[in-house]
């Protein structure tokens, strides 16, 4: 074919592809800026709740959302870019009590991540098996990249008020052992897939983590009844 006529036929291509991007958007693309990103997240959680990561596809997202890939494409150039869009979205944070007390203040939180974040955890656990598999990567390093750049954990901030208030001495500490009681509530919820018992919250900070910080509860603060199974 004449060079001409290929370049042509280039042309007339690139504008077809443009026409139904344009028609694959229908009402969608009357949706723009903030309005359009939030539903396409919202789309982007559905799908990833009721088919899991591997269903989780551009096609799937931009046909729930009534939009098309293209437009998908260019927000988040890589899948696991709007995977991780959406987790952030609905990962919301969650409050961290100052209570003056390093001990009510881990149960506290304890306490309302069990309450607010079981299904969620158990959930991205499970349907992202897969990915944290493909992508060599852990819940833990999620739930970091999922943090704001530069904010602490939760419990970084737990014991760092506590070390404001002379409760902890300023010494350096492992980030396993700060971080220790939400892990071990995210495993007691994946072990048993159902909220974790509050004598469990309790005996986690009082038990293990506590001693492990060089703390102990007040005898106030103790747990007032024998805990079921022990002697």
């Amino acid at each position: 074919m004449d060079p001409k006529y290929e370049r042509i036929a280039d042309e007339r291509g690139a504008i077809g592809a443009r026409a139904a991007e344009r028609r694959a958007d229908g009402g969608a693309s009357r949706r723009r800026g903030p309005e359009l990103e939030d539903a396409i997240l919202d789309a982007a959680w559905d799908v990833l709740i009721e088919h899991g990561y591997h269903g989780f596809t551009y096609e799937a997202v931009a046909a729930r959302a009534g939009t098309s890939r293209p437009v998908l494409y260019r927000r988040w150039p890589q899948r696991d870019d709007l995977l991780l869009a959406t987790l952030t979205k609905f990962w919301q944070p969650i409050t961290v009590p100052d209570t003056g007390s390093l001990r009510d203040d881990a149960i506290g939180f304890l306490r309302n991540a069990n309450a607010d974040r079981a299904p969620t955890i158990t959930f991205m656990s499970v349907q992202l098996a897969d990915y944290f598999r493909d992508a060599g990567t852990s819940f833990d390093e999620l739930r970091h990249t999922l943090l704001p750049p530069g904010q602490a954990t939760a419990f970084e901030t737990i014991v760092a008020h506590a070390v404001e208030r002379g409760e902890l001495p300023d010494v350096p500490r492992p980030s396993r052992v700060v971080n220790l009681p939400f892990d071990l509530l995210r495993h007691d919820l994946l072990t048993t897939m159902r909220a974790v018992p509050d004598e469990s919250i309790v005996e986690i900070v009082d038990e293990v983590w506590l001693p492990l910080l060089g703390a102990r509860p007040r005898p106030q603060e103790r747990h007032p009844h024998p805990r079921p199974g022990r002697s």
